[in-house]
């Protein structure tokens, strides 16, 4: 890793937010909302979580107490837009049994673990994987963790600040490591990837245009 690693991701930063200003993310009105639209964004788009969002809003199932309560197929009927809606349903169900029988159904009490704890007892339900573990623990429970995502990984290798197949702690590291511990900023920064990488940063690269075409990258990897 370059030794100038920080100041490109500080450069990187201040031209994404120059381009794009304030992400507010994560777009939701609650932290349920949240929590359940980092479950059912595995694998598939923003726009289809929403629509499946609407439903389970329109149903009042989007409370702690109405998804432990709710039957898994009827949720999987009301969820159905996101895909994988029968898995995702089991997912919805295995993260809110655990909250119950682990915390009383009080989210709150997540907020009071040290954040090695947290992220541990998420990465021990059954389908919370690292991405979804980190949006819950950032977006909902604001706590500095970097969220790496497919976008971050593409934005990182073409840069040349990771190699191909790199691990998803090791794309975590690149940000936490060289970046003060700050929620807001890792909020933001991930928001501002997530811009670049639908616009520009695409699996075959748009690069005309890109707040970050002025800076060295590698061309291999496009």
């Amino acid at each position: 890793m370059p030794r100038s690693t920080r100041q490109t991701l500080i450069r990187f930063y201040d031209a994404l937010f120059a381009a794009y200003g304030p992400q507010g993310w994560w777009p939701a009105r609650s932290r349920t909302e949240i929590v359940v639209g980092a479950i059912l964004t595995q694998n598939t788009n923003w726009r289809n979580v929403e629509r499946a969002i609407a439903n389970l809003r329109a149903a009042r199932l989007l409370t702690w107490k109405a998804l432990r309560d709710a039957p898994a197929n009827k949720l999987a009927r009301l969820i159905r837009p996101s895909g994988y809606f029968n898995i995702k349903a089991r997912r919805l169900k295995c993260f809110v049994n655990w909250l119950w029988d682990r915390h009383r159904g009080n989210f709150e009490d997540l907020r009071r673990l040290p954040l090695g704890t947290l992220r541990a007892e998420l990465l021990s339900v059954s389908g919370i994987g690292p991405e979804t573990a980190d949006s819950i623990i950032l977006y909902a429970l604001r706590k500095p963790t970097f969220v790496a995502d497919a976008y971050t990984a593409r934005l990182l290798r073409r840069h040349g600040l990771v190699n191909g197949g790199v691990r998803y702690d090791e794309l975590k590291a690149v940000f936490e490591d060289h970046l003060p511990a700050d929620e807001r900023l890792f909020n933001q920064y991930h928001a501002l990837i997530v811009a670049v990488g639908k616009k520009h940063c695409r699996p075959r690269a748009r690069c005309d245009g890109c707040p970050l075409q002025r800076f060295e990258h590698d061309p291999r990897a496009c």
